[in-house]
C-alpha cells in the first residue's frame, strides 16, 4: 500500500480522543499518507449527530505533533480543523471513525461518527465513517477493520464521487479472513426501534432519567448495509442530506395540499 496515496488526511471521531478505535484509524491512514492529522473531541461524544457549538466558545488543546484535542462536538473538530488549524493547506481525505459498534440504518442520523463525515462533506471535502461491528459480549474485533480499511479506503477514495457524498463504511463482526467483499448498500431500517426513557432516584431521592435505545436484530432488506453485515460483507453506503419523503409528498400533492393552486 502506498504512503503517498493521499497528501494530507484528517482523522476524527465521536468517541474521543484517546478512544482505541482512533488509534487504529491512525494506523490504517499512516498506511495511506505519510501527513496525518488528528482533531478529535476531548471527550466521548457519541449519538451528537451533526451538532455545532453555537453558544459555547471552543477550546483546542495540543496532544503531541499534529494531534489535537476541541471541547466540541464531531462536527465542531472538523470546522476546527479546515477553517483553522489546517486552513492553509486542507486534507485531501477526511476520515471518521473508527466507531465502536455498527452505524446503520436509522442510527446514522444520530450518530456523530457519521456527523463529523458530512460535515466535511458540507465543507466540500470527501469524507468516509468507519465503524466496526460486534457483538454484545463480545470484545470488538479491531483486528478485522485494520487489516481491511486501507484496501475498502483506497478503492473509495481513489477517484472523484460524481457528486457530494459520506460514505458510509460498517466492518463485520467477524475474523478479518472470515469477511466477504465490499459491497454498496442502501441504508435501510437498522435495528433501532424506540428510545426508552429509564427514570430512578439519586441518593437524595430526586428523579433522574437515563435515555435508552432499543433495538432488535430482525432482518433487514436484501440490498441493506444490515443485511451486508449480518452475511459478513463489509458494507458502503453513500449517504447525503437530503430526506425529502417523496411518497408522502406526492400524497399531499394528491390531496390537494400545498399545491399553490
Amino acid at each position: 500500500m502506498s504512503r503517498s496515496m493521499f497528501e494530507r488526511v484528517l482523522l476524527t471521531n465521536d468517541d474521543g480522543i484517546d478512544a482505541p478505535g482512533l488509534a487504529v484509524l491512525i494506523d490504517v491512514a499512516s498506511q495511506l499518507s505519510d501527513d496525518v492529522w488528528v482533531v478529535a473531541p476531548s471527550k466521548d461524544q457519541s449519538g451528537i449527530s451533526h451538532a455545532l457549538s453555537l453558544h459555547d466558545p471552543l477550546r483546542i488543546h495540543e496532544h503531541g505533533p499534529k494531534r489535537f484535542a476541541v471541547t466540541g462536538t464531531p462536527g465542531d473538530c472538523v470546522a476546527i480543523a479546515l477553517r483553522r488549524i489546517l486552513q492553509d493547506a486542507p486534507p485531501s481525505l477526511v476520515l471518521s471513525g473508527i466507531n465502536r459498534g455498527a452505524n446503520l440504518g436509522v442510527e446514522t442520523v444520530f450518530s456523530g461518527t457519521v456527523g463529523a463525515a458530512m460535515t466535511a462533506m458540507l465543507l466540500g471535502l470527501p469524507a468516509i465513517a468507519l465503524s466496526q461491528t460486534f457483538s454484545r459480549g463480545h470484545a470488538v474485533p479491531w483486528e478485522t477493520a485494520r487489516a481491511l480499511a486501507p484496501g475498502v479506503i483506497s478503492a473509495l477514495a481513489r477517484q472523484p464521487l460524481p457528486e457530494p457524498a459520506c460514505l458510509n463504511v460498517n466492518f463485520p463482526a467477524c475474523a478479518p479472513e472470515e469477511a466477504k467483499p465490499l459491497q454498496v448498500t442502501t441504508q435501510g431500517q437498522g435495528f433501532l426501534r424506540d428510545i426508552e426513557v429509564v427514570t430512578r432516584d439519586d441518593m437524595r431521592r430526586l428523579p433522574y432519567h437515563w435515555l435508552q435505545l432499543k433495538r432488535d436484530h430482525e432482518g433487514d432488506a436484501q440490498g441493506s448495509e444490515t443485511a451486508a453485515i449480518a452475511a459478513h460483507h463489509v458494507s458502503v453506503t453513500p449517504l447525503s442530506f437530503g430526506r425529502t419523503n417523496r411518497t408522502v409528498q406526492e400524497w399531499l400533492l394528491s390531496e390537494g395540499v400545498g399545491s399553490g393552486s
